[in-house]
């Protein structure tokens, strides 16, 4: 097993790629804290891992709050005494709303979700990583977090963020034992397409103008072997790095 014995946040792990990124990590040997905002949900989640012989542990957490990221670490370490690899998974859409049309309440939203909230669950985990000398961080960006226009203005620029934050990490802290990276994924079949209503009909025929020249949508569990190889010691020389998974579509 890759990850035998090691303790493992997920964090939007009650469905979708985290649903799938926590489910792997268990069958991989990995005890899991798998949060979610929908607490009823995650523990379905947790459910079926553990009738399948595996370690896991439900957390409610809106990634938004500083409290439900503390009490998502905290966790972690009373119930199976440590950390090793963090998933910052949880993400939400921007309805395709361009720079124009954006409001301050939809630009801060989605910068909370998709960019603070990682952010401050580094900043929790980073301490108990480094006082062990080793340890994983995976954020999960986004092919719109390389590109100008797969999405809208904030959601672009929160991934465009959490590209960078992800370097920063990864470099400046890489003679301690910890990596840093972040998957890229392009389309993929997962359910945060709820999060997208009244999209902007400007803003959304120019995101979309590329799709036809995406060779096909993603599953979950796609993406989730490509965070089961970064989490590894298989990835001991990856660091600072962003691995798209894609399909080829930004490669034209």
């Amino acid at each position: 097993m890759k990850l035998q014995n090691k303790v493992a946040v997920v964090t939007g792990a009650g469905s979708g790629m985290g649903k799938a990124i926590a489910t792997i990590f268990a069958q991989e040997g990995a005890k899991v804290i798998a949060a979610d905002i929908n607490l009823e949900t995650v523990k379905a989640v947790v459910a079926n891992i553990v009738s399948n012989g595996g370690v896991a542990t439900a957390v409610a957490a809106n990634v938004t709050k500083e409290q439900d990221i503390q009490n998502m670490i905290d966790v972690a370490v009373s119930a199976y005494g440590t950390l090793d690899i963090l998933v910052n998974n949880a993400g939400i859409m921007d309805n395709f709303v361009p720079a124009g049309e954006v409001t301050d309440e939809l630009w801060e939203k989605v910068f909370a979700v998709n960019v603070t909230g990682p952010m401050r669950a580094i900043r929790k985990g980073l301490p108990i990583l480094l006082k062990k000398g080793s340890g994983v961080i995976i954020n999960i960006a986004s092919a719109g977090g390389l590109l100008g226009s797969r999405a809208g203005a904030s959601y672009t620029a929160s991934k465009h963020a959490v590209v960078g934050l992800t370097k920063n990490v990864g470099f400046q802290y890489a003679k301690l034992g910890i990596r840093c990276n972040a998957i890229a994924p392009g389309a993929v079949n997962t359910n945060i397409g709820t999060t997208i209503y009244d999209p902007s009909k400007f803003g959304m025929e120019r995101a979309m103008a590329g799709i036809n020249l995406n060779p096909r949508v993603g599953e979950p569990e796609e993406i989730a072997k490509v965070a089961l190889f970064l989490a590894s010691d298989d990835s001991s020389f990856i660091n600072g790095a962003i691995i798209t998974a894609d399909a080829g579509w930004t490669a034209y």
